[in-house]
C-alpha cells in the first residue's frame, strides 16, 4: 500500500483519487498512521463484510440465549472488578 504524508495527499489530491481506484492509500500525519483513503466500491465492499459479520455474531449470541448460555449481570461486573483489582500496573 502506498502512503503520503498528509501535506502531500493534500497537494496531489486528484491524483490520488485516480491512485485509490486500483489500491488504497495510507496517510500518515507527523510520521504516524492516520487514515487510510480507499475507492468507493472497496469500502461498499468492506460495509457489505462488516455487515454479514454482525449479522452472524447477532445470531450466534441469540442461539446462545436460547441455549441458556445467560449471566447475571452482577455477577459479571462481579468478576470484572475482580481482574481488573488482580492486574499490575
Amino acid at each position: 500500500m502506498e502512503t503520503l504524508t498528509a501535506s502531500d495527499a493534500k497537494r496531489e489530491f486528484g491524483e490520488m483519487l485516480l491512485k485509490v481506484q486500483k489500491e488504497p492509500i495510507g496517510i500518515n500525519k507527523n510520521g504516524k498512521p492516520v487514515a487510510v483513503v480507499l475507492s468507493a466500491s472497496e469500502y461498499e465492499q468492506l460495509e457489505t463484510l462488516r455487515e454479514a459479520w454482525l449479522k452472524i455474531e447477532i445470531q450466534k449470541g441469540i442461539k446462545s440465549v436460547k441455549d441458556g448460555h445467560i449471566l447475571d449481570g452482577k455477577k459479571v461486573m462481579d468478576e470484572l472488578r475482580q481482574h481488573i483489582s488482580n492486574v499490575e500496573i
